[in-house]
């Protein structure tokens, strides 16, 4: 009697061996895994990571500088501190110079709890407030000497290859205004902040010979 449930159970254990063997594969014959699910084969897998994910579409490509052809110089980086009851709340504001380095610039300020977000909010500013800028060639058309509040800046055109000479706040302005050629001079506060916005200024009064004869209505040798 007991040889015979022995048979029986090996019978029973034997038939689900054969059953469970001769299960269907998948499709072109890829091996299953444990869960009965085929595992994906060098091609799939390969095509996967081309794609930048499991099968979530094409990978987004990175970005190597704005898309509307304009380059941002970050001048300077101002933290803010106000005191709380539970200490003290820190907060940061940037100030950020736009051009295309071909006859237009712009700067901003911008002010948010993050740096990024300050720099973001600083050329958002900066692309709003931008002007065109008179260039004769590689420098400016005349001399000029511009005033923002304690501080002064004057711009004297310079001969080609002399580059530009000026401290990092004005440089940034020159620059991307396209200017390659200047010699400047700063006279009395040094803040970066006066200083780029004397610096703007005195760019946007820069007149060419042509502009000179219709506003005077006279010829210009």
């Amino acid at each position: 009697m007991a040889d015979n449930q022995t048979n029986e159970t090996q019978g029973e254990v034997s038939g689900d061996q054969v059953t469970h063997s001769a299960a269907p594969q998948p499709a072109g014959g890829a091996p299953e895994s444990p869960e009965g699910r085929p595992f994906a084969r060098d091609g799939e897998r390969r095509g996967r990571e081309e794609r930048g994910g499991r099968g979530r579409g094409p990978a987004r490509p990175e970005r190597t500088g704005p898309a509307d052809g304009l380059d941002e110089v970050v001048v300077k980086i101002y933290r803010c501190a106000t005191v709380v009851k539970g200490g003290r709340r820190f907060s940061f504001g940037a100030l950020v110079v736009v051009g295309d380095r071909n006859g237009r610039v712009g700067i901003g300020y911008g002010k948010a709890n993050e740096v990024p977000s300050a720099v973001e909010k600083g050329a958002k500013a900066a692309r709003r407030n931008m002007m065109p800028v008179n260039l004769s060639g590689s420098t400016i058309p005349h001399m000029v000497l511009s005033k923002y509040r304690a501080s002064k800046v004057k711009m004297i055109p310079a001969g080609e290859g002399t580059g530009v000479i000026a401290g990092a706040s004005v440089r940034a302005v020159m620059e991307l205004a396209g200017v390659k050629d200047v010699l400047t001079k700063v006279y009395g506060s040094t803040s970066p902040k006066n200083l780029v916005k004397a610096a703007f200024e005195g760019l946007a009064s820069l007149r060419t010979k042509d502009d000179v004869s219709k506003l005077r209505a006279v010829k210009v040798k």
